[in-house]
């Protein structure tokens, strides 16, 4: 169950946070999610409050207020296999809704299976 969080200075409009849900949504399950596990969310903030590197570390080009934060947090357990073509699909995704995919960050996060309560306090898989 991946949750995902991505970041953005304000203003955005709707086709551009749905653009970037729609295609983080459609490499998670392309890398094997199901298609019903979907928590996402996007933090939109004033550039005060979102305040980034414009080429740290190795951004070709620069990033402009378009600059997207994608943050994910899954199971440990995916190989850097899984990740690399996830990843790809994503970039992939987001190029063809016309994105600089050079404007976007993906970060993963892991926890273990006895971390998640999705209901109720009930630790499932412990």
């Amino acid at each position: 169950m991946p949750l995902v969080t991505i970041t953005v200075r304000k203003p955005k409009t709707a086709a551009f946070k749905s653009a970037v849900l729609d295609a983080v949504h459609g490499a998670l399950v392309a890398s094997g999610v199901p298609q019903t596990d979907k928590f996402h969310r996007v933090l939109e903030l004033d550039g005060d409050d979102f305040r980034y590197d414009a080429s740290y570390p190795d951004v070709a080009g620069g990033r402009t207020d378009d600059f997207v934060l994608i943050e994910i947090l899954w199971s440990a357990g995916r190989s850097v296999k899984v990740k690399k073509a996830m990843l790809a699909d994503l970039m992939s995704r987001l190029a063809q809704a016309g994105f600089d995919t050079e404007n976007v960050m993906v970060a993963f996060k892991e926890t273990t299976w006895e971390n998640w309560s999705f209901a109720g306090g009930r630790l499932i898989h412990t």
